[in-house]
Protein backbone atom coordinates (compact mmCIF):
# COMPACT_ATOMS: atom_id res chain seq x y z
CA UNK A 1 0.00 0.00 0.00
CA UNK A 2 1.58 3.47 -1.02
CA UNK A 3 2.04 5.89 1.95
CA UNK A 4 -0.27 7.91 3.85
CA UNK A 5 -1.39 11.28 1.42
CA UNK A 6 -0.87 14.20 3.41
CA UNK A 7 -3.31 17.31 2.77
CA UNK A 8 -2.67 19.89 0.52
CA UNK A 9 -6.01 21.57 0.23
CA UNK A 10 -5.84 25.61 1.26
CA UNK A 11 -9.71 26.01 1.54
CA UNK A 12 -12.10 23.29 3.11
CA UNK A 13 -14.43 21.12 0.88
CA UNK A 14 -17.65 22.62 0.29
CA UNK A 15 -20.49 19.95 1.57
CA UNK A 16 -24.26 20.44 1.54
CA UNK A 17 -27.28 18.32 1.10
CA UNK A 18 -29.47 20.42 -1.88
CA UNK A 19 -28.03 21.77 -4.55
CA UNK A 20 -24.06 22.71 -5.43
CA UNK A 21 -22.32 24.78 -8.24
CA UNK A 22 -18.11 25.13 -8.83
CA UNK A 23 -17.18 27.14 -11.02
CA UNK A 24 -13.87 29.00 -13.13
CA UNK A 25 -15.30 32.64 -11.55
CA UNK A 26 -17.30 33.37 -8.10
CA UNK A 27 -19.76 35.74 -10.08
CA UNK A 28 -20.85 32.82 -12.19
CA UNK A 29 -20.86 30.23 -9.19
CA UNK A 30 -23.30 33.18 -7.92
CA UNK A 31 -25.24 33.61 -11.13
CA UNK A 32 -25.89 29.75 -10.96
CA UNK A 33 -26.48 29.17 -7.73
CA UNK A 34 -29.37 32.21 -7.67
CA UNK A 35 -30.99 30.16 -10.57
CA UNK A 36 -31.43 26.92 -7.86
CA UNK A 37 -32.36 29.01 -5.09
CA UNK A 38 -34.88 30.39 -7.53
CA UNK A 39 -36.29 26.60 -8.51
CA UNK A 40 -34.68 26.40 -11.26
CA UNK A 41 -32.58 22.78 -12.30
CA UNK A 42 -29.15 22.06 -13.04
CA UNK A 43 -29.93 23.26 -16.74
CA UNK A 44 -30.80 25.69 -16.19
CA UNK A 45 -28.37 27.17 -13.56
CA UNK A 46 -25.34 25.78 -15.48
CA UNK A 47 -26.78 27.68 -18.41
CA UNK A 48 -27.05 31.31 -16.02
CA UNK A 49 -23.08 30.45 -14.95
CA UNK A 50 -22.27 29.53 -18.24
CA UNK A 51 -23.42 32.67 -20.43
CA UNK A 52 -21.97 34.71 -17.29
CA UNK A 53 -18.43 33.50 -17.03
CA UNK A 54 -18.10 34.75 -21.21
CA UNK A 55 -18.84 38.10 -19.36
CA UNK A 56 -16.92 38.01 -16.03
CA UNK A 57 -14.31 35.80 -18.06
CA UNK A 58 -14.17 37.92 -21.10
CA UNK A 59 -10.72 37.36 -21.97
CA UNK A 60 -10.69 33.57 -22.11
CA UNK A 61 -14.80 32.79 -22.72
CA UNK A 62 -16.55 34.74 -25.51
CA UNK A 63 -20.77 34.52 -25.32
CA UNK A 64 -20.41 34.01 -28.86
CA UNK A 65 -17.61 30.90 -28.48
CA UNK A 66 -17.65 27.58 -28.05
CA UNK A 67 -19.96 25.61 -25.36
CA UNK A 68 -19.67 22.02 -25.07
CA UNK A 69 -21.61 20.62 -22.13
CA UNK A 70 -22.44 17.48 -21.02
CA UNK A 71 -26.05 16.72 -18.82
CA UNK A 72 -26.73 13.48 -17.20
CA UNK A 73 -30.47 13.84 -15.95
CA UNK A 74 -31.56 12.31 -12.83
CA UNK A 75 -33.16 8.96 -15.13
CA UNK A 76 -29.47 8.40 -16.02
CA UNK A 77 -28.99 9.01 -19.17
CA UNK A 78 -25.86 11.26 -20.31
CA UNK A 79 -25.99 13.47 -22.91
CA UNK A 80 -23.52 15.36 -24.82
CA UNK A 81 -24.52 18.97 -26.84
CA UNK A 82 -21.64 19.60 -28.58
CA UNK A 83 -21.16 23.79 -28.76
CA UNK A 84 -19.03 23.92 -31.45
CA UNK A 85 -19.82 25.62 -34.66
CA UNK A 86 -18.01 24.49 -38.37
CA UNK A 87 -15.86 26.60 -41.20
CA UNK A 88 -18.45 28.96 -42.78
CA UNK A 89 -18.93 27.32 -46.27
CA UNK A 90 -17.20 29.71 -48.36
CA UNK A 91 -13.74 28.58 -46.18
CA UNK A 92 -10.89 28.04 -48.96
CA UNK A 93 -8.13 25.92 -46.95
CA UNK A 94 -6.00 26.36 -49.74
CA UNK A 95 -5.89 30.18 -49.39
CA UNK A 96 -3.75 29.41 -45.69
CA UNK A 97 -1.30 27.38 -47.40
CA UNK A 98 -0.83 30.18 -50.15
CA UNK A 99 -1.52 33.62 -48.65
CA UNK A 100 -0.56 32.93 -45.07
CA UNK A 101 2.73 30.80 -45.21
CA UNK A 102 0.84 27.95 -43.91
CA UNK A 103 -0.56 29.11 -40.98
CA UNK A 104 -4.13 29.92 -39.91
CA UNK A 105 -3.59 33.67 -38.87
CA UNK A 106 -5.12 36.13 -35.95
CA UNK A 107 -8.39 37.75 -37.17
CA UNK A 108 -11.65 37.03 -38.94
CA UNK A 109 -10.62 34.18 -41.49
CA UNK A 110 -9.72 32.06 -38.19
CA UNK A 111 -14.10 32.61 -37.32
CA UNK A 112 -16.05 29.64 -37.12
CA UNK A 113 -19.64 29.73 -37.17
CA UNK A 114 -20.27 30.60 -33.15
CA UNK A 115 -21.96 27.99 -31.36
CA UNK A 116 -22.52 28.86 -27.52
CA UNK A 117 -26.09 30.71 -27.75
CA UNK A 118 -27.16 27.87 -29.54
CA UNK A 119 -25.90 25.45 -27.14
CA UNK A 120 -26.82 27.12 -24.25
CA UNK A 121 -30.40 27.50 -25.79
CA UNK A 122 -30.64 24.06 -26.61
CA UNK A 123 -29.79 23.06 -23.27
CA UNK A 124 -32.65 24.68 -21.67
CA UNK A 125 -34.96 23.47 -24.53
CA UNK A 126 -34.54 19.75 -24.23
CA UNK A 127 -33.10 19.54 -20.19
CA UNK A 128 -34.28 22.87 -18.68
CA UNK A 129 -37.32 24.59 -17.42
CA UNK A 130 -37.04 28.14 -17.17
CA UNK A 131 -37.17 30.77 -20.15
CA UNK A 132 -34.10 32.30 -21.50
CA UNK A 133 -34.93 35.90 -20.11
CA UNK A 134 -34.59 34.65 -16.45
CA UNK A 135 -31.18 32.64 -16.79
CA UNK A 136 -29.36 35.48 -18.08
CA UNK A 137 -30.47 38.51 -15.73
CA UNK A 138 -27.11 37.67 -13.77
CA UNK A 139 -24.84 37.72 -17.43
CA UNK A 140 -26.45 41.37 -18.58
CA UNK A 141 -26.08 43.22 -14.89
CA UNK A 142 -22.39 41.59 -14.67
CA UNK A 143 -21.76 43.41 -18.42
CA UNK A 144 -22.83 46.52 -16.92
CA UNK A 145 -20.14 46.47 -15.13
CA UNK A 146 -17.90 44.11 -12.60
CA UNK A 147 -14.69 44.75 -10.72
CA UNK A 148 -11.63 43.10 -12.72
CA UNK A 149 -9.89 39.81 -10.99
CA UNK A 150 -6.21 39.80 -11.03
CA UNK A 151 -5.85 36.51 -13.51
CA UNK A 152 -7.93 38.95 -15.92
CA UNK A 153 -5.91 41.92 -15.45
CA UNK A 154 -2.68 40.26 -16.11
CA UNK A 155 -4.24 38.64 -19.05
CA UNK A 156 -5.30 41.16 -20.71
CA UNK A 157 -2.14 43.11 -20.13
CA UNK A 158 -0.09 40.44 -21.30
CA UNK A 159 -2.06 40.49 -24.72
CA UNK A 160 -2.21 44.32 -24.89
CA UNK A 161 -0.71 44.95 -28.23
CA UNK A 162 -3.19 42.14 -29.70
CA UNK A 163 -6.09 43.80 -28.45
CA UNK A 164 -4.68 47.41 -29.56
CA UNK A 165 -4.92 46.13 -33.11
CA UNK A 166 -8.62 46.52 -33.59
CA UNK A 167 -10.28 49.75 -32.56
CA UNK A 168 -13.61 47.87 -31.19
CA UNK A 169 -11.46 45.11 -29.07
CA UNK A 170 -8.89 48.37 -27.54
CA UNK A 171 -12.15 50.42 -26.65
CA UNK A 172 -13.34 47.83 -24.62
CA UNK A 173 -10.47 46.21 -23.12
CA UNK A 174 -8.50 48.96 -22.95
CA UNK A 175 -10.13 51.31 -21.42
CA UNK A 176 -8.96 55.49 -21.75
CA UNK A 177 -5.92 53.85 -23.51
CA UNK A 178 -4.51 51.18 -20.81
CA UNK A 179 -5.29 47.62 -19.64
CA UNK A 180 -7.82 48.20 -16.61
CA UNK A 181 -6.13 46.97 -12.81
CA UNK A 182 -7.47 44.63 -10.68
CA UNK A 183 -10.55 46.52 -8.38
CA UNK A 184 -11.20 48.68 -11.26
CA UNK A 185 -15.25 48.30 -13.08
CA UNK A 186 -14.82 46.61 -16.21
CA UNK A 187 -17.55 47.72 -18.14
CA UNK A 188 -19.37 46.31 -21.57
CA UNK A 189 -22.03 48.29 -22.51
CA UNK A 190 -22.64 46.44 -25.90
CA UNK A 191 -22.46 43.63 -24.62
CA UNK A 192 -25.06 43.49 -22.02
CA UNK A 193 -27.31 45.31 -25.14
CA UNK A 194 -26.73 42.31 -27.02
CA UNK A 195 -27.98 39.83 -24.00
CA UNK A 196 -31.04 42.27 -23.42
CA UNK A 197 -31.62 42.39 -26.72
CA UNK A 198 -31.96 38.06 -27.28
CA UNK A 199 -34.21 38.12 -24.00
CA UNK A 200 -36.59 41.09 -25.23
CA UNK A 201 -37.22 38.91 -28.37
CA UNK A 202 -38.01 36.16 -26.05
CA UNK A 203 -40.34 38.37 -23.84
CA UNK A 204 -41.91 40.07 -27.37
CA UNK A 205 -43.04 36.06 -28.49
CA UNK A 206 -43.81 35.09 -24.83
CA UNK A 207 -46.45 38.36 -24.80
CA UNK A 208 -48.22 37.18 -28.21
CA UNK A 209 -48.92 34.26 -26.43
CA UNK A 210 -46.01 32.08 -27.45
CA UNK A 211 -44.80 29.00 -25.57
CA UNK A 212 -41.56 28.48 -23.55
CA UNK A 213 -40.30 26.47 -26.92
CA UNK A 214 -41.53 29.68 -28.94
CA UNK A 215 -39.81 32.07 -26.66
CA UNK A 216 -36.38 30.03 -26.58
CA UNK A 217 -36.19 29.78 -30.27
CA UNK A 218 -37.28 33.49 -30.52
CA UNK A 219 -34.26 34.33 -28.48
CA UNK A 220 -32.05 32.26 -30.54
CA UNK A 221 -33.04 33.89 -33.55
CA UNK A 222 -32.51 37.41 -32.56
CA UNK A 223 -28.53 35.90 -32.74
CA UNK A 224 -28.78 33.82 -35.39
CA UNK A 225 -31.17 35.89 -38.24
CA UNK A 226 -31.81 38.59 -36.67
CA UNK A 227 -30.12 41.83 -35.76
CA UNK A 228 -26.75 40.52 -33.96
CA UNK A 229 -26.29 38.17 -37.33
CA UNK A 230 -26.55 41.19 -39.41
CA UNK A 231 -24.25 43.15 -37.78
CA UNK A 232 -21.71 40.10 -37.58
CA UNK A 233 -22.48 39.43 -41.35
CA UNK A 234 -22.21 42.99 -42.52
CA UNK A 235 -18.82 43.25 -40.58
CA UNK A 236 -17.71 39.73 -42.28
CA UNK A 237 -18.78 41.28 -46.03
CA UNK A 238 -16.95 44.55 -44.96
CA UNK A 239 -13.65 43.14 -43.31
CA UNK A 240 -13.20 40.10 -46.38
CA UNK A 241 -14.57 37.18 -43.57
CA UNK A 242 -16.36 33.94 -45.19
CA UNK A 243 -18.95 34.00 -42.36
CA UNK A 244 -22.60 34.22 -44.47
CA UNK A 245 -25.80 34.19 -43.15
CA UNK A 246 -26.66 30.66 -43.99
CA UNK A 247 -23.90 28.93 -42.15
CA UNK A 248 -25.08 31.19 -39.00
CA UNK A 249 -28.81 30.65 -39.62
CA UNK A 250 -28.66 26.58 -40.34
CA UNK A 251 -26.54 25.93 -37.36
CA UNK A 252 -27.49 23.52 -34.78
CA UNK A 253 -25.54 21.95 -31.87
CA UNK A 254 -25.56 18.26 -32.17
CA UNK A 255 -27.18 16.10 -28.91
CA UNK A 256 -25.89 13.13 -28.75
CA UNK A 257 -25.21 9.93 -25.86
CA UNK A 258 -22.07 10.12 -23.99
CA UNK A 259 -18.65 7.97 -24.75
CA UNK A 260 -18.12 5.81 -21.47
CA UNK A 261 -15.79 3.57 -20.36
CA UNK A 262 -15.09 1.90 -17.26
CA UNK A 263 -12.02 2.57 -14.87
CA UNK A 264 -11.37 1.12 -11.27
CA UNK A 265 -15.27 0.60 -11.17
CA UNK A 266 -16.51 3.94 -12.49
CA UNK A 267 -18.13 5.02 -15.52
CA UNK A 268 -16.27 7.33 -17.37
CA UNK A 269 -18.37 9.50 -19.53
CA UNK A 270 -16.23 12.28 -22.30
CA UNK A 271 -17.46 13.83 -25.38
CA UNK A 272 -16.68 12.35 -28.97
CA UNK A 273 -13.37 12.53 -31.22
CA UNK A 274 -14.85 16.05 -32.28
CA UNK A 275 -12.81 17.37 -29.44
CA UNK A 276 -9.84 15.72 -27.23
CA UNK A 277 -12.67 13.94 -25.11
CA UNK A 278 -11.16 10.80 -25.75
CA UNK A 279 -8.27 11.03 -24.70
CA UNK A 280 -9.02 10.35 -21.05
CA UNK A 281 -10.40 7.12 -22.07
CA UNK A 282 -7.16 5.93 -23.77
CA UNK A 283 -4.88 6.98 -21.06
CA UNK A 284 -7.14 5.52 -18.23
CA UNK A 285 -6.81 2.42 -20.45
CA UNK A 286 -3.15 2.15 -20.35
CA UNK A 287 -3.08 2.58 -16.20
CA UNK A 288 -2.85 -0.32 -13.86
CA UNK A 289 -4.71 1.31 -11.02
CA UNK A 290 -3.10 -1.73 -8.45
CA UNK A 291 0.45 -0.93 -9.84
CA UNK A 292 -0.07 2.70 -9.44
CA UNK A 293 -1.32 2.60 -6.27
CA UNK A 294 1.52 0.43 -5.15
CA UNK A 295 3.92 2.48 -6.76
CA UNK A 296 2.93 5.66 -4.16
CA UNK A 297 1.12 8.96 -5.09
CA UNK A 298 3.74 11.77 -7.73
CA UNK A 299 6.31 9.17 -6.92
CA UNK A 300 8.80 8.53 -9.89
CA UNK A 301 6.98 5.20 -10.97
CA UNK A 302 3.66 7.38 -10.72
CA UNK A 303 4.38 10.30 -12.12
CA UNK A 304 6.04 8.21 -15.55
CA UNK A 305 3.51 5.73 -16.07
CA UNK A 306 1.05 8.55 -15.97
CA UNK A 307 2.72 10.89 -18.24
CA UNK A 308 3.96 8.17 -20.93
CA UNK A 309 0.10 6.90 -21.37
CA UNK A 310 -0.80 10.55 -21.77
CA UNK A 311 2.08 10.87 -24.61
CA UNK A 312 0.61 7.44 -26.42
CA UNK A 313 -3.18 8.85 -26.30
CA UNK A 314 -1.86 12.13 -27.56
CA UNK A 315 -0.26 10.85 -30.35
CA UNK A 316 -3.34 9.03 -31.59
CA UNK A 317 -5.23 12.32 -31.01
CA UNK A 318 -2.72 14.00 -33.30
CA UNK A 319 -3.26 10.61 -35.95
CA UNK A 320 -6.98 10.06 -35.56
CA UNK A 321 -9.15 12.46 -34.06
CA UNK A 322 -11.16 15.13 -36.17
CA UNK A 323 -14.98 15.95 -37.01
CA UNK A 324 -16.16 12.33 -37.31
CA UNK A 325 -18.97 13.82 -40.11
CA UNK A 326 -15.74 13.70 -42.17
CA UNK A 327 -13.11 11.55 -40.97
CA UNK A 328 -13.52 7.83 -40.44
CA UNK A 329 -11.84 8.14 -36.28
CA UNK A 330 -11.65 4.78 -35.35
CA UNK A 331 -12.76 5.19 -31.93
CA UNK A 332 -14.05 1.75 -31.29
CA UNK A 333 -10.68 0.24 -31.91
CA UNK A 334 -9.01 3.22 -29.78
CA UNK A 335 -11.11 2.19 -27.26
CA UNK A 336 -10.94 -1.58 -27.80
CA UNK A 337 -9.09 -3.06 -24.52
CA UNK A 338 -6.96 -5.59 -27.02
CA UNK A 339 -5.39 -2.57 -28.60
CA UNK A 340 -5.06 -0.68 -25.23
CA UNK A 341 -2.73 -3.72 -24.39
CA UNK A 342 -0.99 -3.89 -27.32
CA UNK A 343 0.04 0.39 -26.58
CA UNK A 344 0.74 -0.29 -22.84
CA UNK A 345 3.49 -2.93 -23.51
CA UNK A 346 5.13 0.28 -25.36
CA UNK A 347 5.52 1.81 -21.98
CA UNK A 348 9.42 1.32 -20.60
CA UNK A 349 9.14 1.54 -17.29
CA UNK A 350 12.61 2.83 -17.20
CA UNK A 351 13.15 5.19 -20.18
CA UNK A 352 10.81 7.73 -21.54
CA UNK A 353 9.69 8.55 -25.14
CA UNK A 354 11.86 11.28 -26.31
CA UNK A 355 9.23 12.73 -28.34
CA UNK A 356 5.95 11.52 -28.70
CA UNK A 357 5.40 7.93 -29.64
CA UNK A 358 4.02 6.78 -33.24
CA UNK A 359 0.58 6.68 -33.23
CA UNK A 360 -1.09 3.02 -33.85
CA UNK A 361 -2.85 0.77 -36.02
CA UNK A 362 -6.22 -0.04 -34.58
CA UNK A 363 -8.02 -2.56 -36.51
CA UNK A 364 -5.61 -1.66 -39.39
CA UNK A 365 -6.52 2.33 -39.65
CA UNK A 366 -4.28 4.35 -40.94
CA UNK A 367 -3.28 7.46 -39.22
CA UNK A 368 -2.97 11.23 -40.82
CA UNK A 369 0.33 12.99 -40.84
CA UNK A 370 1.51 14.24 -37.79
CA UNK A 371 2.39 18.42 -38.10
CA UNK A 372 4.52 20.20 -35.43
CA UNK A 373 6.90 23.13 -35.16
CA UNK A 374 9.49 21.23 -32.46
CA UNK A 375 10.86 24.55 -30.45
CA UNK A 376 13.67 24.19 -27.64
CA UNK A 377 13.07 25.51 -23.77
CA UNK A 378 10.09 25.79 -21.61
CA UNK A 379 6.74 26.10 -23.45
CA UNK A 380 4.67 29.34 -22.34
CA UNK A 381 1.81 27.31 -22.99
CA UNK A 382 -1.64 28.53 -25.19
CA UNK A 383 -3.54 31.84 -24.43
CA UNK A 384 -5.64 31.68 -21.17
CA UNK A 385 -8.72 30.56 -23.30
CA UNK A 386 -11.31 28.54 -21.34
CA UNK A 387 -13.38 28.61 -18.13
CA UNK A 388 -15.82 25.41 -16.52
CA UNK A 389 -18.61 25.04 -14.34
CA UNK A 390 -20.24 22.15 -12.73
CA UNK A 391 -23.80 22.05 -11.28
CA UNK A 392 -26.07 19.58 -9.29
CA UNK A 393 -29.36 19.85 -8.29
CA UNK A 394 -31.53 18.86 -5.23
CA UNK A 395 -33.46 16.54 -8.32
CA UNK A 396 -29.74 14.53 -8.75
CA UNK A 397 -29.73 16.40 -12.21
CA UNK A 398 -25.82 17.43 -13.15
CA UNK A 399 -24.23 19.21 -15.68
CA UNK A 400 -20.65 19.69 -16.50
CA UNK A 401 -19.72 22.33 -19.18
CA UNK A 402 -16.78 24.15 -20.88
CA UNK A 403 -17.49 26.99 -22.47
CA UNK A 404 -14.67 29.21 -24.42
CA UNK A 405 -12.63 31.48 -26.78
CA UNK A 406 -10.71 34.12 -26.36
CA UNK A 407 -11.08 38.21 -27.45
CA UNK A 408 -7.69 38.83 -28.03
CA UNK A 409 -7.10 37.30 -31.57
CA UNK A 410 -9.93 38.18 -33.80
CA UNK A 411 -12.03 41.32 -33.48
CA UNK A 412 -15.18 42.58 -31.28
CA UNK A 413 -18.55 42.96 -33.68
CA UNK A 414 -18.75 46.64 -33.47
CA UNK A 415 -21.94 47.38 -31.93
CA UNK A 416 -22.38 43.76 -30.27
CA UNK A 417 -19.75 43.23 -27.41
CA UNK A 418 -19.38 39.97 -29.46
CA UNK A 419 -15.77 37.97 -30.67
CA UNK A 420 -17.47 35.32 -33.06
CA UNK A 421 -15.87 31.79 -32.68
CA UNK A 422 -12.16 32.17 -33.43
CA UNK A 423 -11.89 28.46 -32.68
CA UNK A 424 -10.51 28.02 -36.78
CA UNK A 425 -7.21 28.27 -34.26
CA UNK A 426 -7.36 24.41 -33.60
CA UNK A 427 -6.95 23.20 -37.17
CA UNK A 428 -4.31 22.16 -39.06
CA UNK A 429 -3.08 23.11 -43.08
CA UNK A 430 -1.41 19.76 -43.21
CA UNK A 431 -2.82 18.11 -46.43
CA UNK A 432 -4.24 14.51 -45.12
CA UNK A 433 -4.19 15.59 -41.49
CA UNK A 434 -7.33 14.53 -39.35
CA UNK A 435 -8.04 18.01 -38.54
CA UNK A 436 -7.50 19.53 -41.81
CA UNK A 437 -9.36 22.98 -42.67
CA UNK A 438 -12.55 22.24 -44.83
CA UNK A 439 -15.65 24.14 -44.97
CA UNK A 440 -18.10 22.55 -42.87
CA UNK A 441 -16.01 21.50 -40.97
CA UNK A 442 -15.46 21.21 -37.03
CA UNK A 443 -11.92 22.08 -35.82
CA UNK A 444 -10.29 19.33 -33.43
CA UNK A 445 -11.77 20.89 -29.43
CA UNK A 446 -9.59 21.04 -26.92
CA UNK A 447 -12.52 21.42 -24.13
CA UNK A 448 -14.31 18.68 -22.86
CA UNK A 449 -16.12 18.17 -20.13
CA UNK A 450 -16.64 15.09 -18.60
CA UNK A 451 -19.02 12.75 -15.83
CA UNK A 452 -18.15 10.46 -13.38
CA UNK A 453 -20.51 8.20 -11.66
CA UNK A 454 -20.68 4.82 -10.07
CA UNK A 455 -24.64 3.86 -10.27
CA UNK A 456 -26.17 3.99 -7.59
CA UNK A 457 -23.22 5.60 -5.62
CA UNK A 458 -22.11 8.89 -6.75
CA UNK A 459 -22.35 11.14 -9.73
CA UNK A 460 -19.57 13.47 -10.90
CA UNK A 461 -19.37 16.60 -13.10
CA UNK A 462 -16.00 17.53 -13.68
CA UNK A 463 -13.43 20.14 -15.73
CA UNK A 464 -10.98 22.08 -16.34
CA UNK A 465 -9.46 25.01 -18.58
CA UNK A 466 -5.77 24.50 -19.95
CA UNK A 467 -6.01 23.69 -23.60
CA UNK A 468 -4.34 20.51 -23.67
CA UNK A 469 -3.23 20.09 -20.47
CA UNK A 470 -7.12 19.83 -19.66
CA UNK A 471 -7.16 15.70 -20.25
CA UNK A 472 -4.15 15.80 -18.33
CA UNK A 473 -5.23 17.39 -15.05
CA UNK A 474 -8.38 15.77 -15.04
CA UNK A 475 -7.02 12.72 -15.32
CA UNK A 476 -4.39 13.67 -11.73
CA UNK A 477 -7.11 14.66 -9.97
CA UNK A 478 -9.87 11.75 -11.11
CA UNK A 479 -6.81 9.52 -10.13
CA UNK A 480 -6.37 11.66 -6.64
CA UNK A 481 -9.69 10.71 -5.55
CA UNK A 482 -10.19 6.83 -6.75
CA UNK A 483 -6.62 5.84 -6.10
CA UNK A 484 -6.15 7.43 -3.13
CA UNK A 485 -9.24 8.45 -1.45
CA UNK A 486 -8.70 12.18 -1.37
CA UNK A 487 -11.73 14.59 -1.07
CA UNK A 488 -12.59 16.59 -4.57
CA UNK A 489 -11.17 19.70 -2.60
CA UNK A 490 -8.06 18.10 -1.86
CA UNK A 491 -7.59 16.66 -5.16
CA UNK A 492 -7.39 19.77 -7.04
CA UNK A 493 -5.22 21.35 -4.78
CA UNK A 494 -2.51 18.37 -4.80
CA UNK A 495 0.36 19.42 -7.38
CA UNK A 496 0.52 18.16 -11.18
CA UNK A 497 2.54 17.82 -14.12
CA UNK A 498 1.72 17.91 -17.30
CA UNK A 499 3.57 17.43 -20.76
CA UNK A 500 4.13 18.81 -23.84
CA UNK A 501 5.58 16.54 -25.99
CA UNK A 502 3.00 16.47 -29.32
CA UNK A 503 1.77 19.27 -31.18
CA UNK A 504 0.17 21.62 -29.53
CA UNK A 505 -3.63 22.04 -30.31
CA UNK A 506 -3.38 25.72 -31.45
CA UNK A 507 -1.99 27.35 -34.09
CA UNK A 508 1.15 27.42 -35.09
CA UNK A 509 0.87 23.57 -33.04
CA UNK A 510 4.49 23.46 -31.79
CA UNK A 511 5.49 20.89 -29.47
CA UNK A 512 8.33 20.32 -27.07
CA UNK A 513 9.99 17.18 -27.36
CA UNK A 514 10.19 15.36 -23.94
CA UNK A 515 9.50 18.71 -21.97
CA UNK A 516 7.65 17.65 -18.70
CA UNK A 517 6.98 20.36 -16.10
CA UNK A 518 6.23 20.01 -12.81
CA UNK A 519 4.56 22.21 -9.84
CA UNK A 520 7.43 22.91 -7.33
CA UNK A 521 5.70 20.68 -4.50
CA UNK A 522 6.25 17.96 -6.53
CA UNK A 523 9.66 16.38 -4.11
CA UNK A 524 13.33 17.69 -6.40
CA UNK A 525 14.34 14.27 -6.21
CA UNK A 526 11.23 12.98 -7.88
CA UNK A 527 11.99 15.57 -10.64
CA UNK A 528 15.58 14.26 -10.68
CA UNK A 529 15.14 10.30 -11.18
CA UNK A 530 12.58 11.09 -13.80
CA UNK A 531 15.12 13.06 -15.74
CA UNK A 532 17.52 9.97 -15.22
CA UNK A 533 14.40 8.57 -17.38
CA UNK A 534 14.98 10.90 -19.75
CA UNK A 535 12.27 13.43 -19.42
CA UNK A 536 13.09 17.02 -19.45
CA UNK A 537 12.03 18.41 -16.29
CA UNK A 538 11.22 22.41 -15.91
CA UNK A 539 9.92 23.28 -13.12
CA UNK A 540 6.74 25.34 -12.63
CA UNK A 541 5.92 27.89 -9.60
CA UNK A 542 4.14 25.96 -6.29
CA UNK A 543 0.89 26.43 -8.13
CA UNK A 544 0.28 27.64 -11.41
CA UNK A 545 -2.20 28.74 -13.65
CA UNK A 546 -1.28 26.46 -16.24
CA UNK A 547 -1.62 23.36 -14.63
CA UNK A 548 -5.27 23.47 -14.75
CA UNK A 549 -8.05 25.14 -12.65
CA UNK A 550 -10.52 21.59 -12.21
CA UNK A 551 -13.89 21.92 -10.72
CA UNK A 552 -16.08 19.39 -9.89
CA UNK A 553 -19.10 18.63 -7.49
CA UNK A 554 -19.50 14.77 -5.89
CA UNK A 555 -23.14 13.91 -5.54
CA UNK A 556 -23.41 10.86 -2.88
CA UNK A 557 -26.12 9.41 -3.93
CA UNK A 558 -26.59 7.33 -0.65
CA UNK A 559 -25.87 9.84 1.89
CA UNK A 560 -27.46 12.49 -0.18
CA UNK A 561 -24.27 15.24 0.55
CA UNK A 562 -22.62 16.94 -2.24
CA UNK A 563 -18.91 17.85 -2.21
CA UNK A 564 -17.47 20.20 -4.28
CA UNK A 565 -13.89 21.46 -5.31
CA UNK A 566 -12.38 24.67 -6.75
CA UNK A 567 -9.07 25.15 -7.79
CA UNK A 568 -7.19 28.19 -6.36
CA UNK A 569 -5.09 27.89 -9.35
CA UNK A 570 -7.41 30.97 -10.80
CA UNK A 571 -10.67 32.33 -9.74
CA UNK A 572 -12.68 29.43 -8.79
CA UNK A 573 -15.26 29.06 -6.07
CA UNK A 574 -18.03 26.59 -5.25
CA UNK A 575 -21.26 28.06 -3.84
CA UNK A 576 -24.46 25.91 -2.57
CA UNK A 577 -25.40 24.87 0.85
Amino acid sequence: MPDPIEPYAQRPALRGTRHMVSAGHYGAAHAAFAVLEAGGNAVDAAVAGGIALGVVQPDIVNVAGVAPIMIRMANGAVWTIAGLGPWPRATDPEHFLKACGGTIPDGLLRTVVPAAPDAWITALARFGTMPFSEVVQAAIRFAEGFPVHPLMADTIAGYAEKYARWPSNAAIFLPGGRPPRVGEIFVQSDLARTLRHMADEERATLARGGDRAAGLEAARAAFYVGDIAQAILRHHREEGGWLAAEDLAEYRSPVARAVTRRFAGVDVHTCGAWCQGPVLHQALALLDASALRAAGHNSPDYLHAVIEALKLAFADREGFYGDPDFVDVPLDALLDPGYAAERARMIDPARAWPDMPPPGRPAGARPGPAAALSLPGVPSGPPRDTSYISVVDRWGNAVSATPSDVSSDTPVIPGTGLCPSSRGSQSFVTPGHPSRVAPGKRPRLTPNPIMIERPGEFVMPLGTPGGDVQSQAMLQVLLNMLLFGMDPQDAVEHPRAATYSFPDSFEPHVSYPGRLCLEGRIDRATGEALEARGHQVAWWPDRIWRAGAVCLVQADQRSGILTAGADPRRASYAVGW
